[in-house]
């Protein structure tokens, strides 16, 4: 729609400039312009968040399975006589690993092994060679690799790679940084949407929001259902997308940099030499000489110093002389994450972070990326977010059904909603709408990078839709 009135011939009168659109038609621009977002995202980024979910529900389901299947390496017959640290850390060390020693952590619970870990040449990133030793007898149970702050073994590190990158390295990170920078903005598209016909249909009853219209078939039961559903799993979609760009590759960084300057960060232990060799990477450092009877001291000394998980990973020095490192490493409620550095000669703490003194945000940011993981609520947590997973898997393939019942062709109507919504927008409201897209786009680059894209291709189709039409004019 043009602005000002077109060139004519001597003699005629001008056409008008036209006037702005009036409040009514502004509302239904807003609806389209909605609409037509929520089409693309969920017809192009529809796929990536579909795999994220399959992917997240199989690794929900996972704990219970990973350990009945490695039985052999994580239990032993209970015992109430357990062999000083010295003599399972001998034992795993005379299997000759070929790596660094680089943590021990106590079998946590009666029955449980406790776990030497070794970094490698050849591991990928927080990928650990890990002794399984039978803390009773100090009998070597097997060796695997382990994966995380968490432990994972080599099942459900695969799942946990899959999740995150589809196997495919660092490259791999940006799909699932794509679906989690539009899931937020699909969700919350739909919600408009889905009110929108809801105030639209003069129905003032909530209920209807979040229940399908009955006695309908065809496409209307179909979407009946994708709203509704859509509008249960709404604060979950929320809850993921926030917490899965704050570990993503470009977004995560952003938001790493915004929590550093309003001083949100996690707190870091200081060690006098940089971030533990171990809590890095796979790639080993310098050895640095130990001797297995330091773990225990090491070990009794953070107990009176206030370290009272029954889960800890007990680090050795950076560096020849630096302190060494006793981490709390329970993700469930009620979290423990408290670490301390010890200087092993005196026993003396040089330096200790307690959860209890995290700034608030990031006191949230580890609950939410734990309960993003299924590890903070237990099992309560796994079922919630397989019942979730599954609902948006759901809701996604209604979406695909839904376009596939109407999808463009000879047999069927035109497009519910045509192109150039924006420009009936109102110029501040249409200022506003860019500057927002402008800097989301910056927070979550690669949102922006693909909503150009989205932009480009519509701009081509249109194009090519107007030489059809002057060509067959």
């Amino acid at each position: 729609m043009s602005l000002v009135s077109e060139p004519t011939p001597e003699g005629t009168a001008s056409p008008p400039i036209a006037p702005p659109a009036p409040p009514h038609l502004r509302r239904s621009a807003w609806k389209g312009l909605a609409l037509r977002m929520h089409f693309y995202a969920g017809l192009f980024v529809g796929p990536f968040i579909l795999v994220a979910a399959v992917t997240g529900v199989l690794y929900a389901l996972l704990p219970q399975l990973e350990s009945w299947i490695y039985d052999e390496h994580l239990h032993v017959p209970a015992t109430s006589r357990e062999l000083p640290l010295a003599d399972q850390v001998a034992a795993a060390l005379a299997t000759n690993p070929a790596g660094t020693l680089d943590a021990v952590r106590p079998a946590p619970n009666p029955g449980d092994t406790t776990r030497v870990l070794f970094t490698q040449e050849g591991l990928g990133e927080s990928e650990r060679w890990t002794v399984f030793v039978d803390p009773g007898t100090a009998e070597v149970r097997g060796e695997l690799v382990t994966y995380g702050t968490s432990g994972v073994l080599p099942l459900r590190m695969t799942l946990d790679q899959l999740h995150r990158n589809l196997l495919l390295g660092e490259p791999g990170r940006l799909y699932s940084e794509l679906a989690a920078s539009w899931l937020w903005v699909v969700a919350l598209g739909g919600l408009v949407l889905w009110i929108a016909r809801w105030r639209a249909r003069r129905i003032r009853r909530a209920a209807d929001l979040v229940r399908p219209e009955r006695g309908v078939k065809g496409r209307r039961r179909l979407l009946g259902r994708h709203g509704a559903l859509g509008v249960w799993l709404l604060l979950g979609m929320l809850f993921l997308s926030a917490t899965g760009l704050t570990w993503s590759t470009y977004a995560g960084a952003g938001i790493s940099d915004i929590r550093a300057q309003v001083g949100w960060s996690t707190p870091a232990l200081d060690t006098g030499g940089g971030d533990h060799a171990g809590h890095g990477g796979g790639a080993p450092g310098a050895p640095v000489p130990v001797r297995p009877g330091q773990f225990d001291s090491v070990l009794t000394a953070a107990r009176g110093a206030g370290i009272d998980a029954r889960q800890v990973e007990v680090g050795v020095p950076a560096e020849a002389g630096g302190p060494w490192t006793v981490t709390e490493v329970k993700r469930s409620w009620p979290t423990q994450v408290d670490s301390i550095a010890i200087d092993a000669g005196t026993g003396t703490v040089v330096d200790e972070v307690r959860f209890a003194n995290y700034p608030f945000m990031a006191k949230l940011a580890r609950w939410g990326i734990d309960a993003h993981m299924g590890a903070l609520f237990g099992v309560a947590n796994q079922v919630v977010l397989v019942a979730f997973g599954i609902g948006l898997v759901t809701v996604i393939l209604l979406g695909y059904r839904m376009w596939w019942v109407r999808r463009p062709d000879a047999g069927r109507p035109a497009p519910l909603v045509g192109r150039g919504q924006f420009r009936e927008l109102s110029q501040p409201v249409g200022f506003a709408v860019v500057l927002a897209a402008v800097a989301i786009g910056w927070l979550a680059p690669l949102f922006g990078l693909s909503l150009l894209a989205f932009l480009l291709v519509d701009a081509w189709r249109g194009y090519r839709a107007a030489q059809r039409e002057a060509a067959a004019g």
